[in-house]
């Protein structure tokens, strides 16, 4: 049978089962991401500059363009508790830290490499950085110093703080979970969690689980306390390259080179709904109140030319005009 919450959902995504796309960018987008309010939505993209948003009932309304970094920005996130900061990972080897309130760039880091991965840790206080020679640097977020550089022997994909900020999770090219105890980083464990290159990370709100999305098409969702797998997603045929949970922690967006993004109820495993897209998604996030999905596409021609394809976000999960 299928819980009241899967019928209620899947009816809400039938009423509004449109995707609305918004200018974003002139190029690629590679990372969106929700203020802790859900009042925002920043993006980060292959034109070197981050856009942030206002959510209007029914809509995105740009509300500034953040330019300053010299390469791509490749990630980005917000503070997990101050709706006004967030911070963008760069390959010209800086991160920036943006006030919303000022549209100004409060500081900027630099580091020893292109950096491709940033995460800002649950009580505010450090923001890690990865790069590509696998050097992970944990940057005081108040006097914007490294406190601690870090070099792995392996490829580092993803990189978290589990929620209650005492652990640092890794995802690794072996298909491995290291877990480091913080803020001492020392190992605790490393988890063989797929077969192949696991690429991508996301706690559930709630703390239950943590889920990870590997170069074998899996998504699979771990116990936070016992750290082991209690479940896997299969529905994905490509590498697993963006998870997001909901705001409740019910359901798990995961997204691919597939055309659709999967969204599965995370207590059955089960599909709930599927948003179809036209071309591969880099990046997804939920609403940190609401069920709406953000979400970014390739170019669906792979090319970087001024059609409205280049450079959009997206959002499923509407109300539709009535």
């Amino acid at each position: 049978m299928a819980s009241q919450y899967y019928q209620e959902m899947q009816e809400s995504f039938k009423n509004n089962n449109k995707s609305r796309e918004f200018p974003a960018h002139s190029a690629k987008v590679h990372s969106v991401a929700w203020s802790c309010d859900g009042r925002r939505l920043a993006s980060g993209s292959f034109d070197k500059t981050a856009s942030v948003f206002v959510l209007e009932k029914d809509r995105l309304v740009k509300e500034n363009n953040y330019r300053g970094h010299g390469d791509s920005v490749d990630q980005l996130c917000w503070h997990p508790t101050n709706p006004d900061l967030f911070v963008t990972a760069s390959g010209d080897k800086t991160i920036r830290i943006w006030d919303v309130r000022t549209t100004k760039c409060i500081a900027s880091v630099s580091t020893k490499g292109e950096n491709i991965n940033i995460c800002w840790s649950p009580d505010g206080q450090t923001i890690a950085v990865g790069n590509k020679d696998d050097v992970v640097t944990f940057i005081d977020a108040k006097t914007h110093r490294s406190r601690a550089e870090e070099q792995f022997k392996f490829e580092v994909n993803e990189i978290s703080w589990n929620n209650d900020n005492d652990m640092f999770f890794l995802t690794n090219g072996n298909g491995c979970i290291n877990v480091l105890s913080y803020p001492e980083l020392k190992p605790i464990q490393s988890i063989n969690a797929h077969p192949s290159n696991c690429i991508c990370i996301k706690f559930d709100p709630t703390g239950k689980y943590f889920a990870t999305g590997s170069a074998d098409a899996l998504v699979s969702l771990w116990d936070v306390e016992e750290l082991v797998c209690v479940r896997c997603f299969s529905r994905l045929d490509w590498p697993v390259r963006t998870l997001s949970f909901s705001h409740d922690g019910k359901m798990l967006a995961s997204a691919s080179e597939d055309h659709f993004i999967d969204i599965a109820e995370v207590e059955t495993g089960e599909k709930l709904w599927e948003v179809q897209c036209e071309s591969p998604t880099f990046t997804v996030a939920w609403h940190p109140r609401r069920p709406l999905l953000a979400y970014a596409c390739d170019d669906k021609d792979g090319k970087y030319d001024s059609n409205r394809e280049a450079g959009t976000v997206k959002l499923f999960g509407l109300p539709t005009d009535s």
